[in-house]
């Protein structure tokens, strides 16, 4: 480009994707010839293996069960004769009930914490539902963390595709003369660029995320069943007006704190 055309310093040009040699358009749309091939595919391999090895526990636990006569536990968790009702009963047992139904119990709050390790457009938007959900029943909010979750995977592909870039072309609109933009905001805003790259590790927060919000999706759903708030207790809200010194009366579990 001119000296007119971009605000990009030499030494940016220098080691841009688009400036500093020649670009192979075939790259854009993920061909590229490899050497040696097994170490490109490895982690595919490595993945398949992961599957594979997944499928046969659960075939040879299915097939064990039948062939025994014994029904299947009705929570997937380690520890299968630890319920709420050993949660108060010394620190081992307490321990193995986090183990359990950790994510049971602070899913909610542990995917909200996520959200502020995203990149900022999408931490803005997160940020505003967080406040939202912050003032909403737990019921409510089950209701509508479904849309939620397609709500991350919306986002977390359209980062994708912010991640490819459009095809070589001369600048993005944001790297004319005329735009006020350096590349330390054009990173800070996740915008795609020639020259810096936007950089896609920062999307392992925005899976992890996801990955939460979707085991909080199952556990919205295990809290209808009868048998899981056997198990790991429910979820119901307690109200937050109460007053503390006589909240041991609306608390079936023993307060150790206002007990006089």
């Amino acid at each position: 480009p001119g000296e007119n055309e971009t605000k990009v310093s030499l030494e940016e040009l220098k080691t841009s994707v688009l400036y500093s040699g020649p670009v192979d358009p075939a790259e854009w749309v993920g061909l590229r010839k490899s050497n040696p091939l097994l170490v490109y595919l490895r982690n595919n391999l490595l993945m398949l293996a992961i599957l594979a090895f997944e499928v046969t526990i659960y075939r040879h636990q299915e097939y064990y069960r039948c062939r025994n006569n014994l029904t299947a536990p009705v929570t997937k968790t380690i520890f299968h004769d630890i319920t709420r009702a050993h949660l108060d009963d010394g620190l081992v047992n307490c321990v193995k009930y986090f183990i359990n139904y950790f994510f049971y119990k602070f899913g909610l709050e542990s995917s909200l914490t996520l959200v502020i390790s995203v990149p900022l457009p999408c931490l803005l938007v997160h940020g505003h539902m967080k406040c939202t959900f912050k003032k909403t029943l737990r019921k409510a909010i089950a209701e509508i963390w479904p849309k939620y979750c397609c709500f991350l995977a919306c986002i977390i592909t359209f980062q994708y595709f912010l991640c490819i870039g459009i095809p070589p072309a001369p600048y993005y609109p944001w790297r004319s003369g005329n735009a006020n933009f350096n590349s330390n905001i054009i990173k800070w805003l996740y915008f795609p660029d020639f020259i810096v790259r936007p950089n896609p590790v920062f999307l392992v927060y925005d899976f992890m995320l996801l990955l939460c919000a979707s085991l909080q999706r199952q556990t919205f759903e295990d809290e209808n069943k009868a048998a899981v708030r056997i198990m790991a207790g429910d979820n119901v809200e307690i109200c937050m007006n109460l007053d503390a010194a006589s909240f041991s009366q609306h608390n079936p579990v023993p307060d150790f704190i206002h007990c006089r």
